[in-house]
């Protein structure tokens, strides 16, 4: 089995005696003892994020445009705590994320953020969203976030993969430098949470150098969390100067955000095997060359070798968990694809890295694993059975996951 890294090479703990209750979990799961899982609902769809009311209700972002269905999905629980009622609204999709601030469900398209209200308790929301932030540029998902000071924190993606382009005759990619992704967008933006109306030139960027994020969360001592992936296709373009170990070792990077992070991105990638940066070969890196530093954040987590495609972010809040899972990151890795391979890839399970109270992460380790399947070369995208996606808490404290390929969601508690 790979590994996933943290900082300087910390490496995922499977929890253990773990295996001796797979059998009593739906689907396989393999879960820390004195963990349950139950499955809440199925057959919803690509389901992506999550987002919980008060009240217990769900609701989900789906899989885009495209995708069937589209739209959100509001989910109500029974008193078994199985979906008794579930609806598909809206248009809005293709964003990712969702979330909820001042009893508004917040949901993001690839072009705007929008907002809908709710009257009392009903499952649905009362009329048509309003827009919170529109004419954002068209760069893919848009994962979202709010602080406990009134901010919206919305992440938009570059348009390419490195920022290079091929020159006639074969010749190795050479990178653009200025990059013109950086200019409007490739970088986290701030707005007000509470006010319609705003456009995107309205925002303050407080992050740049990101290539794209999928998952980001606001934890109350630890602040904003941000995690991007890296760059692909690095021993392809240039197998003279990084080997394919090497291209294993760049990692997908988990960052502490403030006014000023450069994420590195294209100029640089984290190495989680050395746990060094070095600069991109596009411009002029060799794989050895470190990138200047002082200039770019440093990871709190990486995630290699081959990465594992972390797609959400969730900071526990809740009062069920044991004290040692309170206040830290949950992480949905939805497993990488490319070539299927025997020993199977890296991904496909639910992570999570404590945080102390003064904020700092501590080591990487695996919360629920088996949803690919038993076997390591289940561990693979076309054949991995399930693959998490989606995290929230419920009222009680369960956390809920998400499932992308049958759009199943589990509820895991603590002694149930």
């Amino acid at each position: 089995m790979k590994k996933l890294l943290l900082g300087l090479s910390l490496a995922v703990a499977v929890p253990a005696l773990v295996v001796s209750v797979r059998a009593a979990e739906p689907d396989g799961l393999i879960l820390p003892p004195g963990f349950h899982a139950s499955l809440m609902a199925e057959g919803l769809g690509p389901l992506r994020h999550l987002a919980v009311r008060p009240n217990g209700d769900i609701y989900a972002s789906t899989g885009g445009e495209g995708a069937k269905p589209e739209g959100l999905v509001a989910i109500r629980p029974g008193p078994d705590g199985k979906a008794a009622q579930v609806e598909h609204f809206s248009s809005v999709n293709g964003g990712t994320g969702i979330g909820l601030y001042h009893g508004m469900l917040y949901a993001a398209s690839d072009r705007a953020i929008y907002r809908f209200r709710f009257q009392g308790d009903t499952l649905l929301p009362d009329g048509e969203p309003e827009t919170v932030v529109a004419d954002i540029p068209r760069t893919g998902n848009h994962p979202i976030a709010f602080d406990d000071k009134g901010d919206l924190f919305v992440s938009l993606g570059a348009k390419s993969d490195a920022c290079s382009s091929k020159p006639p005759g074969g010749a190795t990619p050479v990178g653009q430098k200025p990059c013109p992704d950086l200019t409007g967008g490739a970088g986290i933006w701030r707005f007000a949470a509470g006010r319609t109306g705003q456009a995107f030139t309205d925002g303050e960027q407080i992050a740049t150098g990101i290539r794209f994020v999928t998952a980001m969360a606001w934890s109350p001592p630890a602040g904003l969390y941000a995690i991007m992936h890296g760059r692909d296709g690095t021993h392809a373009a240039f197998p003279e100067l990084v080997s394919a170990a090497d291209d294993d070792a760049i990692a997908d990077e988990m960052h502490h955000v403030v006014k000023g992070t450069d994420f590195g991105w294209p100029y640089s990638y984290y190495d989680g095997a050395r746990n060094i940066r070095l600069l991109a070969p596009d411009y002029g890196g060799d794989g050895k060359t470190t990138a200047q530093e002082g200039v770019y954040s440093t990871p709190a987590v990486s995630f290699q070798p081959m990465r594992a495609a972390p797609v959400d972010l969730l900071f526990y809040q809740g009062r069920q968990f044991p004290r040692a899972w309170r206040g830290g990151a949950f992480i949905a890795l939805h497993g990488t694809g490319g070539p299927q391979l025997p020993g199977g890839r890296n991904g496909y399970t639910v992570a999570f890295v404590p945080f102390d109270r003064d904020g700092k992460p501590g080591a990487l380790q695996t919360f629920a694993d088996g949803f690919a399947g038993p076997s390591p070369a289940d561990r693979n995208s076309g054949k991995a059975k399930y693959r998490p996606v989606g995290l929230a808490v419920a009222p009680d404290g369960a956390l809920y996951v998400a499932d992308s390929n049958k759009g199943r969601i589990w509820r895991i508690a603590y002694g149930d």
